[in-house]
């Protein structure tokens, strides 16, 4: 399975023939590789319904015909811009041809601003652990810190982990970095910082703090195999 970060909370996975993208934040994202009008997966993942994260999904899954797996409020006005959508609920999963996704729960917040301003309440926001080919990805979404995630990690032998360690949004790298020592991954990917000013932080020196995990501060258009 290859998978690839893209710049904020951007991943492309590819498995079982498929290519999914989750949380695909491109235009005006300066921190990714990507050209929104050159991507064309065939499902998009989302946690939540934040400008952010939903990103340019209407205009890549009207163009290019994507799936798109999102929590349930979130699927719901989705469907109404004419989207194909698949609603999941917190704790809830579903098999599908291109793998396993199921949803945690998240503690942040969840909203769609419309282009003329109007704010869309999308529900509860989510993490995503996704599964195919025997292997399993657990994608934190926006997130504080909190305690469950030591039952997820118990639950789950998570392979990769991406956490998001901007501070002032999300968890920051002290937070993160607990994170990492509850859920016990085989190696983490930090993501959702350096985007914007106000959640710089230094990767390298995250991972660093996480040792003996393995992990990788990676560059927008890294890849990881698994």
């Amino acid at each position: 399975m290859n998978v690839t970060y893209h710049g904020h909370s951007v991943v492309h996975i590819e498995a079982n023939g498929k290519s999914i993208l989750i949380d695909p934040f491109i235009t005006g994202n300066g921190n990714t590789d990507l050209n929104a009008e050159n991507v064309n997966p065939d499902v998009i993942l989302l946690t939540h319904g934040h400008g952010d994260h939903v990103g340019d999904t209407i205009d890549i899954a009207k163009r290019s015909g994507s799936f798109v797996v999102a929590p349930f409020e979130l699927a719901a006005y989705l469907g109404q811009q004419g989207l194909e959508t698949h609603p999941l609920g917190i704790g809830g999963g579903y098999t599908f041809d291109f793998g396993r996704v199921s949803l945690t729960q998240a503690f942040h917040s969840s909203s769609y601003t419309e282009e003329n301003g109007n704010i869309v309440y999308t529900g509860m926001p989510a993490g995503i652990i996704f599964e195919a080919e025997g292997k399993t990805i657990y994608h934190m979404g926006d997130t504080g810190l909190f305690s469950d995630m030591k039952m997820i990690g118990e639950r789950s032998n998570i392979d990769l982990l991406f956490v998001p360690i901007g501070d002032n949004f999300t968890m920051g790298p002290i937070d993160a970095a607990k994170a990492v020592e509850w859920i016990k991954p085989e190696y983490v990917v930090p993501v959702h910082y350096n985007t914007f000013p106000t959640i710089n932080q230094d990767g390298d020196a995250f991972i660093e703090s996480i040792s003996p995990v393995k992990g990788r501060a990676v560059e927008p258009g890294g890849s990881i195999q698994l």
